[in-house]
């Protein structure tokens, strides 16, 4: 290991790792999480469900953005089995708004693999979850040493940069991951792999990191932001919608099955696809969606207004429309628009 870091040209005060070091690194950053971990849902108990569900959620999402979704998906799903016997719709409702929908399906599809192929129980090592279906390395390892307790490295992209910043400069993401293995802790393998998560997120931040409150920062090779990349410009886009409704109905469109994007999923016909007419905006909000920032304008029309529709457009009332997998935009215009319009 220090090997590497010697044919880098890279000095670095923890570059032997001895025990002695690993052992004051891995007491402190344990000892700081006990003090300051934050209270989490799934977080109350290691039940393999509730870690999973709460892993999968945390894929490319803000902890603050999941809790809400979390509450209402175990509510809804609260057991395996009753994500297994669900309909792939229903799913996919209930994942409104959480976005990246294929991490839903996949889950969805593990469920029934868990339930009829394993009898209802849960792999327990990474080995084996690695073998169900939207389970990469990260999540594998994470679920196996929070609910089971094996000693297997997490490193998701806070980890990572704790990481890197502590270690100095380590090469690619193979070594990042030697590195977390090294300083593991093996009794406390789950809570060491949130800490190291925890840590990122709250502490070791891109941007500002507060590194003299850091349990690592006697040890870290970098105490101090990385020097932040100039960011490509925000796209800004306008976009349009449509919002017939009648005896307390409203009607949406299916998108193709085949779609690349949230296939299945339902939606508000676009203006286009109406007579806009002069109609005033019923609804302006904002969506944001990776680098671009979406104006959404929802005007109501009349359904004799609408063109083009095709056999994949029904009407659904409020009770409806409610339990559809909808997508995030649609759900987010639905609850503003639709009481403020009109029927016909």
């Amino acid at each position: 290991m220090s090997g590497d870091l010697e044919s880098s040209g890279m000095r670095e005060k923890t570059a032997d790792l001895d025990p002695t070091t690993l052992s004051k690194m891995r007491r402190a950053l344990l000892g700081w999480y006990d003090r300051h971990r934050r209270e989490l849902p799934w977080r109350r108990d290691a039940d393999p469900y509730r870690v999973w569900v709460s892993e999968i959620m945390l894929q490319q999402t803000r902890v603050a953005a999941v809790l809400e979704h979390y509450a209402k998906f175990m509510r809804r799903f609260p057991t395996v089995q009753a994500l297994a016997a669900a309909r792939e719709a229903s799913v996919l409702a209930a994942w409104s708004g959480l976005g990246y929908y294929h991490r839903a399906r996949r889950m969805h599809q593990a469920a029934r693999l868990i339930t009829r192929e394993r009898r209802g129980k849960f792999p327990r090592t990474a080995r084996e979850w690695r073998e169900l279906p939207g389970i990469g390395r990260y999540t594998a390892a994470a679920i196996a040493s929070i609910a089971f307790g094996e000693a297997a490295a997490a490193v998701d992209g806070n980890a990572e940069r704790v990481l890197r910043r502590v270690f100095g400069r380590l090469g690619g993401r193979e070594v990042i991951w030697q590195r977390a293995e090294a300083l593991l802790d093996r009794k406390r393998p789950g809570d060491y792999n949130q800490a190291m998560m925890e840590l990122g997120a709250t502490l070791c931040t891109p941007r500002a990191p507060q590194c003299p409150l850091c349990p690592l920062n006697p040890w870290c090779q970098s105490r101090g932001a990385e020097a932040v990349r100039p960011r490509a410009p925000r796209q800004r886009k306008t976009l349009c919608y449509a919002l017939a409704a009648k005896n307390g109905s409203v009607l949406l469109i299916q998108r193709p099955a085949d779609a690349s994007l949230m296939a299945g999923m339902w939606e508000l016909p676009s203006a286009q696809q109406g007579k806009r007419n002069g109609s005033e905006p019923v609804a302006r909000l904002r969506h944001s969606i990776t680098d671009t920032d979406y104006d959404v304008l929802v005007i109501t029309v009349s359904v004799d207004d609408l063109e083009n529709l095709e056999a994949n457009s029904r009407w659904f009332s409020r009770r409806q429309w409610q339990r559809l997998p909808l997508t995030g935009l649609t759900r987010k215009v639905l609850r503003k628009a639709v009481d403020e319009s009109p029927s016909d």
